[in-house]
């Protein structure tokens, strides 16, 4: 009896400060009704998924190829600039939704799981956040849609071997060439024989010329890593 008085007055709280303060869409804004989390129905139909990892050759691993020895690459979504998917982005690095990272993680592990992308891997690996930035910043949005994404497949997250050794500039303003001086050999492992012999997936947010991913999964390559694929959140890049 206390536990369902607690449950409706809890629900009539949560209504009310709805109403006082609404919650809305992180992709277009508009006003979230009851059973809709982060993003509106509207929302979710809509954004564009890639379907990359139907395609073995698909524009993501070409980026790689050449570069780098990547197994399986992909992006959950196209990025464009003012769209919702950037949107969505922005609120999960800038203002702090973690609850919406997590919960694409876990749409993107449900859309990989159904065509079996993933069965056999061994970990997940976010791109890590030097120490210094992750103070500031408080969390880290690779890490926590990674959460999202090892709940709804299973793979375990690990989350604390690959690490930045240097605290690198941002990457927003420089050209391609620039990004790749920016970001070399600024990645190691503390225990490399933890992923040794292993399948791992590497994972950011955005991808636009690869430089860092490029960088980190060449240092899971030396580090002894069976296989190393990517996925990432959304995709810069045009086809």
């Amino acid at each position: 009896m206390f536990r369902r008085i607690w449950q409706e007055s809890k629900e009539g709280w949560l209504d009310l400060t709805g109403l006082i303060y609404p919650h809305t869409c992180a992709g277009c804004g508009q006003k979230l009704v009851k059973g809709e989390q982060e993003i509106c129905l509207a929302c979710l139909l809509e954004i564009p998924q890639t379907h990359f990892h139907r395609d073995p050759q698909n524009p993501i691993w070409k980026l790689f190829r050449g570069r780098v020895d990547v197994g399986m690459a992909a992006s959950y979504l196209y990025f464009d600039k003012g769209s919702r998917v950037q949107s969505m982005l922005h609120a999960i690095k800038y203002k702090g939704n973690q609850n919406l990272a997590r919960q694409l993680g876990m749409l993107y592990g449900h859309v990989l799981s159904q065509d079996h992308v993933l069965d056999g891997m061994d970990y997940l690996i976010p791109i890590p956040l030097h120490p210094l930035k992750l103070k500031k910043r408080g969390y880290n949005q690779s890490d926590v849609w990674g959460e999202g994404l090892a709940a709804s497949t299973g793979i375990i997250l690990l989350n604390n071997n690959l690490y930045r050794t240097e605290n690198t500039a941002s990457q927003t303003r420089k050209s391609r060439i620039g990004r790749w001086e920016n970001v070399k050999d600024i990645f190691a492992l503390h225990k490399p024989e933890e992923i040794r012999g292993k399948r791992v997936v590497l994972l950011d947010d955005v991808v636009t010329t690869g430089s860092t991913l490029e960088s980190a999964a060449q240092c899971l390559v030396d580090g002894g890593a069976a296989q190393v694929n990517i996925l990432t959140l959304a995709c810069a890049i045009k086809i």
